[in-house]
């Protein structure tokens, strides 16, 4: 007996299916989707025509030569994106904490600057975990953790009511720099800024406004770009301290103050309210100064998040 109203998608919405549905959703193409997959595109079809049937709904309509998700296919990837997330932490939940996955999602500037004696040391310490590596703007890394599709983030401050917790931090500062020498007040000068979803960059635009000050903007995308191009003497810029001392050291880069400047700005390590076992392994490896010498995070404070 059928209930009214109910449908077949228990047994046709397989893990393959979602996984599917999301990548045609996140490449906004059937046979961008295939690629990405290393399935055929008639594949990708059916698979999509299986779930739209079992649905009821149309989850993509077309659009020129591509494809975009109708108000369905958005409600519908909200979902299984949660969903994927947290089979997959549920798969490494269960799995000893030594043999088990886990996935660290990372700003820019810390998978430079911060994670790589971080990740070395706990690999080489635990061979057997299965370590991945997301390395994107704050905003996106937040949404990711949010939806359990990465178990730990390595960024600012979490937002408020994400339900995320900072476990550990780290002390860090940013700092305006430019090409030495520079003799106007650097509030006249061009200020280079990081892309959209950049911690830094929202951080560099509310200092300025709460210095009432507007000099010219420039936004370069990367910060690495930022600095070569203060580097130049195109501008000045706030950048993570970490990411400049060898060049600050050297004499090619020189630190600017303005008021308000260092900004302190902490790292923080991230994670849901209920982080797997290598999830834990990883936070009690990364805060013990044995292991990692001075850079190891600390966790004498109260959760925030």
């Amino acid at each position: 007996m059928k209930l009214a109203g109910s449908t077949d998608l228990p047994a046709a919405a397989t893990w393959g299916r979602l996984q599917t549905f999301l990548a045609v959703y996140d490449a906004g193409s059937v046979r961008a989707a295939a690629e990405t997959l290393h399935v055929t595109p008639p594949a990708v079809s059916a698979a999509i025509a299986a779930l739209e049937s079992a649905l009821g709904t149309t989850l993509f309509s077309k659009a020129g030569r591509g494809i975009v998700p109708t108000d369905s296919g958005e409600t519908f990837a909200s979902y299984v994106r949660k969903l994927l997330g947290l089979l997959t932490e549920a798969a490494g939940a269960v799995r000893e904490a030594g043999r088990g996955r886990l996935r660290v999602g990372t700003v820019a500037t810390a998978s430079e600057y911060v994670l790589p004696p971080l990740i070395a040391s706990f690999a080489e310490e635990h061979p057997h975990v299965e370590l991945s590596l997301s390395v994107l703007p704050r905003d996106e890394l937040f949404s990711l953790a949010v939806d359990h599709a990465v178990d730990v983030v390595l960024a600012g401050r979490p937002p408020r009511g994400s339900g995320l917790l900072t476990r550990a931090r780290r002390a860090n500062q940013l700092v305006l720099v430019g090409r030495p020498g520079l003799r106007a007040d650097p509030l006249t000068k061009t200020w280079l800024l990081t892309g959209q979803g950049s911690g830094t960059r929202d951080t560099t635009l509310s200092l300025l406004t709460r210095l009432q000050a507007s000099p010219p903007l420039l936004t370069l995308g990367t910060s690495g770009a930022a600095v070569a191009s203060a580097r130049q003497g195109l501008g000045v810029t706030l950048v993570h301290e970490e990411a400049v001392r060898e060049q600050l050291d050297a004499g090619q880069l020189a630190q600017y103050a303005v008021q308000g400047t260092p900004v302190d700005r902490p790292w923080h390590l991230c994670t849901t309210a209920e982080p797997t076992a290598a999830t834990r392994l990883f936070l009690r490896h990364v805060c013990d100064p044995e292991l990692v010498g001075a850079a190891a995070f600390h966790t004498r404070h109260r959760p925030t998040g």
